[in-house]
C-alpha cells in the first residue's frame, strides 16, 4: 500500500490434488500443505500462472517461485511466471539468476533486455558445444581422473563444466561425463566397487595435546570479537522483512522504495543513526546499560551517531530529576550522545500526521471508555464511532486540540484491524486528551501522543537506520510499520534483542518504584538495587559494567536468567586492576606480641594490587606493625582442627605482609566465654612456612586506636533467584540486605585514600573470594 509496502490478498486453501497436477511428488505437495505460508504463496503463483496442470519440469521451477521469491520485488512475480511458462527460463540455473536479479531491482521498473541476459534467455548451448567443454574438462582432470578411477568425484567435474556454460542442460552435461569416463576407465574393476575408506585425522600425542591446550585457546567468533556484524547496513533497508497480516486476509509487505531510500541516505550521509529513547519515569537499571551497549555502540563501531531521545509523551510521569540523572548517567557509562532530543519537539510534526492519517480514513476520534475499549478488543468488535465520516472526525480532533472537549470523553484511534489475532493491530490510541502542562513543551498542548504513535513516527523523522528494543516489542513490530507504510514515511530497520535478567533482583521499573517510593530501600541509588546509580554508589565502574554487558553478548534468546556472579566476576576482574586494597577488621579482637618491646613500631610493605611487583615501590603502601595489633574473632579459636587454618592456643598463623605469631596464652573477661585479649610471640626470622594467612590492623602509635569507619553490609536484595514471577515479591525480600551500621577499625594508611578532598574511594574488603560482599564506596 502506498509507497511503502505492497498490498496484497491472500489465496485460498489448496487441495493435494492441485499440487499434484503440478507435477510434483507426493511428499513435497503434503509438506508443502503443512506449512500455510508455502501454501498460500503456491496458491498465489498458481492463480497468476492461470493453470491447472503442466509438466513436472514447469511444476518444479513454479514450486521454487513460490517458495524462494523475493518479497520486495512481489510486483514482477507474474512477468517472471510467464517465461517459465513460455519456457524462456527452462532450468533451475536460469531461474536462480532470475531470482538474485529481480531481489536487487526491488519494487523498481524491470529492465527487461538486462533482466534477459542476466537469465540467459534466448541462449542456446548445442550438445557440440556440450561435447566439447566435456573434453576439455576431462583433459584438464585426466591426472586425478586415473589415479581415482571411478572414485572421482563427479559432481566438481560437472561444476567446472556448467560454470563454463551455466545455461546448459545440467542433466546432459552429467550423462555426457558419465559417457567419456566410462570410455576413458572401460568396465569397473572390483577395487572400482569398493567404497574407499575415509582417512581419519591422526590424534597427537597425549603429551602435545596438553602443551597445545595449555599454548592456546580457542580462536573467538568474528561475532564475539565485534557483536555488531548482525546488523545490516543502512544502504541495505530496501527488503521486506516484515509482514502484516490482517483478518480479510490482506498482507502488507513493509518495506522502502528506492525514493524514499534515498533520501534517507543523503539525509544521514549513509551513516548509521540509531537512538537510545528511555522515559524520564524513574533511574536507569543495568538492563538500560545493555540497551545503550547496542544502540551506542553500534553507531560508534560503524562511526555513526546515537541520539539520546526521551520519549516525554507522559506529561503527568516525567520529572526533571530523572532527565538530568539519565543525562547524567549517559556520560558516567562512557556514551557521547549524537544530540539530546524529546518527542515532545515533534509533536507540532506528530500532529499533523495525524491529521493526515484521518484524511485518509486511516484514523477516527472515538468516544469509548478504557473500560469499553478493552470489551471491544476481547470481542473482537469495532468501535460503534469506527465508520464516522472523515470530515466530523477531522472537526472533532480539531475541538481535541483545542480543549474543547473533556478529559477521558475523546481519544484519536488509528483504524487497523480489529479482528486481528494481534491485539497490537486492535485500533490503538493514537491521542487522549490530558488537560496537564507538559515539563518540555509547556502548555501548549492538552492532546498527547501515545508510545505506540509516537516511537515509530519519530524513529522515521530523526532517520533512525537501526531501532532496536526488547523482545517484548516484537509483537508490535506490525503496528510499527502499519503507520509508517500508512503514510508513506521511512522506515527504520527493526531488530529485536533479549532483556537483561539478573538472579536475586526486580528489573521492572515499576517493582523498582514501588521498592524506593514505599522505603523498601533507600533510593533509587540504594547498593543493594541494580540501578546504574546504585551500583555505581557501590563502587562499581562502568567499564567492568559494559564489559559484563560484552560478555552476555548480543541474542534474541529470552528467558534467559544471568546468575548474578557472572556481574561480579566482571566488577571482580575490574577492581583488581583498579581499586587499592588495606587490610580491614570487623570485629577486632586484641593481640599482645609479649616479645616485641614497648614503643616500638615497624612500617612494612603491603600490596594494594593482588598482582603487585614486589619490586615495585609505587603499588605498595606502608603497615605499621607495634606491639597492639587486632585480628578478626572468627580467626581465633580455643580447639584447633587440621581444617583450621586460624589462631588457636600454642599454634602459629602468619599475619599478611607482617611476621608468623604464635598464641602463648588466652585472657578472659569476667564471662568463662568472653576472651578479651590473646598474648602472643612474633618469629622475626620468619623461620616457619604456615599456611593460614590473616588480615590484622595495629596501633600506629602506642595507645592509639586505629582509624575507624562507618561501614554498611549488604547481601542479595531478594532470597529467591527470580522474585519477578512471585506473585508476592515483596515477602521474597532479605531481611538481612543491609546489616546495622558497625564500626571497622582499619590500617592508618586510609587516611591517605581517604581525605574528604578526594574524590569517593573504592576499597576492596577481605580475601580476593567470590563469596566475600567486597565493595563499600563513600567519603571520610
Amino acid at each position: 500500500m502506498g509507497t511503502g509496502g505492497d498490498g496484497e490478498k491472500a489465496a485460498p486453501a489448496l487441495p493435494l490434488e492441485a499440487l499434484l497436477a503440478l507435477g510434483l511428488d507426493q511428499r513435497t505437495a503434503e509438506n508443502a500443505l503443512v506449512n500455510s505460508k508455502v501454501t498460500a504463496n503456491l496458491a498465489a503463483v498458481i492463480a497468476e500462472a492461470g493453470i491447472k496442470e503442466c509438466d513436472k519440469s514447469v511444476g518444479n521451477l513454479l514450486y521454487a517461485v513460490a517458495t524462494k521469491y523475493p518479497t520486495n520485488a512481489l510486483v514482477h512475480r507474474p512477468v517472471l511466471i510467464k517465461y517459465v511458462l513460455s519456457t524462456k527460463i527452462k532450468n533451475p540455473a536460469q531461474l536462480d539468476a532470475a531470482l538474485s536479479f529481480l531481489t536487487n531491482t526491488g519494487p523498481d521498473s524491470l529492465d527487461v533486455e538486462k533482466f534477459e541476459e542476466a537469465c540467459g534467455v534466448g541462449v542456446v548451448v548445442s550438445i557440440e558445444e556440450i561435447k566439447s567443454t566435456v573434453t576439455d574438462v576431462l583433459e584438464e582432470n585426466m591426472e586425478a581422473i586415473k589415479e581415482q578411477r571411478y572414485h572421482i568425484n563427479v559432481g566438481t567435474l560437472c561444476g567446472q563444466a556448467r560454470k563454463r556454460h551455466p545455461w546448459g542442460d545440467a542433466k546432459t552435461i552429467k550423462e555426457e561425463i558419465d559417457k567419456r569416463l566410462a570410455e576413458i576407465l572401460g568396465p569397473k574393476t572390483e577395487a572400482d566397487n569398493i567404497k574407499p575408506v575415509k582417512k581419519k585425522k591422526e590424534k597427537p600425542a597425549k603429551v602435545e595435546e596438553k602443551k597445545v591446550a595449555v599454548a592456546t585457546s580457542a580462536q573467538p567468533s568474528e561475532e564475539e570479537l565485534n557483536p555488531y556484524t548482525i546488523f545490516p547496513q543502512p544502504e541495505e533497508n530496501f527488503k521486506v522483512h516484515t509482514e502484516i497480516f490482517f483478518s480479510n486476509g490482506n498482507i502488507w509487505r513493509a518495506h522502502n522504495s528506492k525514493e524514499i531510500l534515498e533520501k534517507h541516505l543523503k539525509a544521514t550521509g549513509g551513516k548509521v543513526m540509531t537512538r537510545f529513547p528511555p522515559e524520564p519515569n524513574g533511574y536507569l537499571h543495568i538492563g538500560h546499560a545493555k540497551a545503550m551497549f547496542i544502540d551506542f555502540g553500534l553507531a560508534k563501531e560503524r562511526n555513526g551517531h546515537c541520539y539520546l531521545r526521551f520519549d516525554d509523551t507522559n506529561p503527568e510521569a516525567e520529572k526533571k530529576e530523572y532527565i538530568d540523572h539519565i543525562q547524567e548517567i549517559v556520560h558516567w557509562m562512557g556514551w557521547e550522545p549524537y544530540k539530546v532530543t524529546y518527542t515532545s519537539d515533534y509533536f507540532q510534526a506528530l500532529y499533523e500526521h495525524a491529521v493526515e492519517l484521518i484524511r485518509r480514513g486511516l484514523a477516527y476520534v472515538d468516544h469509548q471508555t478504557g473500560d469499553e475499549i478493552k470489551e471491544y478488543r476481547e470481542k473482537k468488535m469495532n468501535s460503534p464511532w469506527r465508520d464516522r465520516p472523515i470530515e466530523e472526525s477531522l472537526k472533532l480532533f480539531e475541538d481535541m486540540r483545542r480543549g474543547l472537549i473533556a478529559e477521558g470523553a475523546a481519544t484519536l484511534r488509528m483504524k487497523q484491524d480489529m479482528q486481528n489475532d494481534n491485539k497490537n493491530m486492535s485500533d490503538l490510541i493514537a491521542y487522549r486528551i490530558k488537560f496537564t502542562p507538559h515539563p518540555h513543551a509547556g502548555d501548549k498542548w492538552c492532546i498527547y501522543p501515545s508510545y505506540d504513535y509516537a516511537h515509530c513516527m519519530v524513529d522515521s523523522l530523526e532517520n533512525i537506520t537501526h531501532s532496536l528494543c526488547t523482545l517484548e516489542f516484537d509483537i508490535r513490530r506490525p503496528s510499527y510499520y502499519w503507520l509508517l507504510v500508512a503514510l508513506g514515511l521511512y522506515q527504520p530497520y527493526v531488530w529485536e534483542y533479549s532483556r537483561l535478567n539478573i538472579s536475586n533482583t526486580v528489573m521492572s521499573k515499576r517493582k523498582l518504584n514501588r521498592l524506593v517510593t514505599e522505603k523498601w530501600v533507600d533510593g533509587w541509588d540504594d547498593p543493594r538495587l541494580l540501578t546504574l546509580a546504585g551500583l555505581r554508589r557501590r563502587g562499581v565502574s562502568s567499564t567492568a559494567i559494559n564489559s559484563f554487558i560484552r560478555g552476555i553478548g548480543i541474542t534474541r534468546s529470552d528467558n534467559s536468567l544471568i546468575r548474578v556472579d557472572r556481574l561480579e566476576y566482571h566488577i571482580r576482574e575490574e577492581l583488581n586492576k583498579t581499586a587499592p586494597r588495606t587490610m580491614v577488621v570487623l570485629r577486632p579482637l586484641k593481640v599482645v606480641i609479649t616479645n616485641l618491646e614497648e614503643g616500638k613500631v615497624l612500617d612494612l610493605d603491603g600490596k594494594m594490587w593482588p598482582d603487585a611487583s614486589d619490586t615495585d615501590a609505587s603499588s605498595h603502601y606502608k603497615v605499621p606493625f607495634s606491639r597492639t595489633v587486632y585480628i578478626e574473632k572468627t580467626d581465633f579459636r580455643l580447639k584447633d582442627s587440621k581444617d583450621y587454618y586460624g589462631l588457636a592456643p600454642g599454634k602459629s598463623v602468619m599475619l599478611r605482609y607482617a611476621f608468623p605469631i604464635k598464641c602463648t596464652d588466652v585472657i578472659y573477661g569476667d564471662n568463662p566465654d568472653d576472651i578479651v585479649e590473646i598474648r602472643a610471640e612474633y618469629d622475626p626470622l620468619k623461620t616457619s612456612k604456615l599456611k593460614g594467612v590473616l588480615h590484622w590492623v595495629a596501633e600506629p602509635t602506642p595507645g592509639v586506636e586505629p582509624l575507624k569507619v562507618e561501614v554498611r553490609l549488604f547481601e542479595k536484595l531478594f532470597m529467591s533467584e527470580n522474585p519477578a514471577e512471585l506473585e508476592d515479591w515483596l515477602g521474597d525480600l532479605n531481611p538481612h540486605s543491609k546489616e546495622a551500621t558497625l564500626l571497622w577499625i582499619l590500617t592508618p594508611c586510609l587516611r591517605s585514600l581517604c581525605s574528604t578532598e578526594q574524590s569517593p574511594s573504592v576499597i576492596r574488603l577481605g580475601k580476593l573470594d567470590p563469596s566475600d560482599f567486597y565493595i563499600f564506596r563513600r567519603r571520610f
